[in-house]
């Protein structure tokens, strides 16, 4: 589950670009996402199982913690890092995230994990370096602010999201933080200044597609549907079989299939190099995972 939601975030890179390049703002982007993933989760509720809707034990804090910091604030970073940095560099720093994720269990939680672990992580992260060319992509400081700021948020994501899930359902669990990330960014995108006429328009998808035109709502449609709540419902689906800390760590495989639609999509060359870097990560991802121990955090009292 996690690798296909990999491969739909990977792709929703560049889809996202496409639809920044026709004046639609990462603000609304994240509230269009939001929105879309809400109202297909609280169908499948509606049909599925009511009672979810149910909210018990104050567990609506934890739910306004990850639609706030852990999906609306990430969402919203990841589209403004991609508008200033190539996608797979915006990645790599997103990533940055599978470190902070077993560090904050660890001083937090008091999780415990294997030494191993860390060599899985400095084989990702070496690797991520090495994809990315990060040496020549000549980073812009805002980019690099809100990739940082992503970082944060991914970890927030991960670590609220497994909590969650010992209580909620993967639809559930959408429905509420996509309505909570929803409302946070209603007012904050003003949307009320989007031209809805763009959903007839004509976009061309550019690259190595230049010449492909297709009508605004396809692409819209798409990243409301596959880019947002079909890899969203997946991750949190994963999340009850694997802890944080492994979610995160096969997660970074979405810079992997980043570069990818980059090449076939938008033109970008992978050469030899980023290939070596990207078995690193493959292998890092492996090591880090065999080496996790069973027991996932608790939050302490």
């Amino acid at each position: 589950m996690i690798l296909m939601a990999t491969f739909l975030f990977g792709l929703n890179g560049s889809t996202a670009k496409t639809v920044m390049a026709t004046g639609v703002t990462p603000e609304q982007i994240t509230l269009f996402r939001s929105l879309s993933a809400c109202l297909i989760a609280g169908i499948f509720v509606l049909i599925r199982n009511r009672a979810a809707f149910r909210l018990v034990n104050g567990e609506w804090k934890w739910l306004v913690l990850l639609g706030t910091a852990g999906v609306g604030l990430m969402q919203w970073s990841y589209a403004n890092a991609v508008a200033n940095l190539p996608v797979g560099v915006a990645l790599l720093i997103q990533y940055t995230a599978i470190i902070l994720v077993p560090i904050a269990s660890i001083i937090l939680f008091k999780t415990k994990v294997s030494p191993r672990l860390w060599l899985g992580v400095g084989f990702v992260l070496v690797g991520l370096v090495v994809v990315s060319h990060v040496w020549e992509a000549g980073l812009n400081g805002v980019g690099v602010a809100f990739g940082a700021i992503a970082a944060v948020a991914t970890a927030t994501y991960y670590m609220v999201g497994e909590h969650v899930h010992r209580t909620r359902d993967a639809f559930s669990t959408l429905f509420y933080s996509m309505a909570v990330s929803a409302l946070m960014w209603s007012g904050l995108s003003h949307f009320w200044t989007f031209d809805f006429g763009r959903f007839a328009a004509k976009v061309d998808l550019g690259g190595n597609l230049a010449g492909t035109v297709i009508p605004a709502w396809i692409i819209f449609a798409w990243l409301g549907i596959m880019g947002s709540f079909v890899p969203l419902f997946l991750t949190y689906a994963a999340l009850p079989h694997l802890s944080a800390t492994g979610v995160g760590i096969f997660s970074t495989t979405e810079t992997i299939f980043g570069f990818m639609f980059a090449y076939f999509w938008l033109g970008e060359k992978i050469d030899g190099l980023q290939t070596l870097g990207g078995l690193l990560v493959i292998a890092g991802i492996i090591v880090a995972q065999i080496s996790r121990r069973t027991t996932s955090w608790q939050p302490s009292n």
